[in-house]
């Protein structure tokens, strides 16, 4: 007796279907006898078990039916089974597709809500700073093992190096900044964009560690995994779900 999901059945319904296709070696040539044709979709069925679809389990099922030993056929506690593995398989394709619904649809609805964000200030690892000429860039830098001390350099668009801050020894945490748009010199620097950069020296050694700056998110899109992604002033994007701060 054949029993689904189960390889070693197949092999054996499948030499069944090949003893019976010898049997039908009459036939004319070219016309594909019942059994076969049965071997043929017990072969090609073969070992996807565990990525057995509806329509498989049904290929298999009818099979077995059309080719079981006419004087021992499927007794009826394997068949209300095999109608039970049926019906498992069918709840849980249905639930599946259910919750796939449902997860576009909470998708699409997180979309429409993030459009609040638009206009909004949050805080963009590694993000250029914007100088319009009246409103400081600030921002932030973490330092997991705190600092004897830290240099904060800011870079124009064409990469010179504008102006920079040093800071004495920092304790473990975030640290904040403002830059009002000048250059070491003291000179008002044009309107556009600025990176940062700090320098920890810690027990004589020196890192880099990022530097975080408030940006402007300028629109939201849904990328291909329907993670939501903020687009900032700049050109940068960050997922909503890697936001940590909102407006300064």
């Amino acid at each position: 007796m054949l029993t689904l999901l189960n390889n070693n059945s197949l092999d054996n319904a499948a030499a069944t279907a090949n003893a019976a296709g010898k049997n039908a070696s009459s036939a004319p040539a070219g016309l594909k006898t019942t059994a076969q044709d049965a071997m043929a979709q017990l072969t090609s069925n073969k070992g996807t078990a565990g990525s057995m679809g509806e329509k498989d389990f049904l290929t298999l099922f009818t099979t077995q039916l059309k080719n079981q030993d006419p004087l021992d056929p499927v007794k009826n506690e394997a068949f209300v089974a095999q109608l039970a593995q049926f019906s498992q398989l069918q709840a849980t394709t249905t639930m599946s597709d259910t919750l796939k619904s449902y997860v576009d649809s909470m998708a699409g609805q997180q979309m429409l809500n993030s459009a609040s964000m638009i206009g909004k200030q949050v805080l963009v690892p590694n993000a250029p700073g914007v100088w319009d000429g009246s409103n400081p860039v600030s921002g932030s830098f973490n330092l997991a093992q705190g600092a004897d001390a830290v240099k904060l350099e800011v870079y124009d668009n064409t990469g010179n190096i504008v102006a920079s801050q040093t800071y004495g020894p920092q304790k473990i945490g975030d640290i904040p900044f403002s830059w009002g748009g000048v250059d070491s010199a003291g000179n008002q620097m044009a309107n556009g964009y600025y990176t940062f950069k700090a320098t920890v020296t810690n027990k004589g050694k020196d890192s880099v560690t990022p530097v975080s700056v408030y940006a402007t998110v300028n629109s939201v899109n849904q990328a291909s995994d329907k993670s939501i992604l903020l687009n900032v002033a700049g050109g940068k994007s960050i997922k909503l779900t890697d936001l940590t701060r909102i407006g300064g």
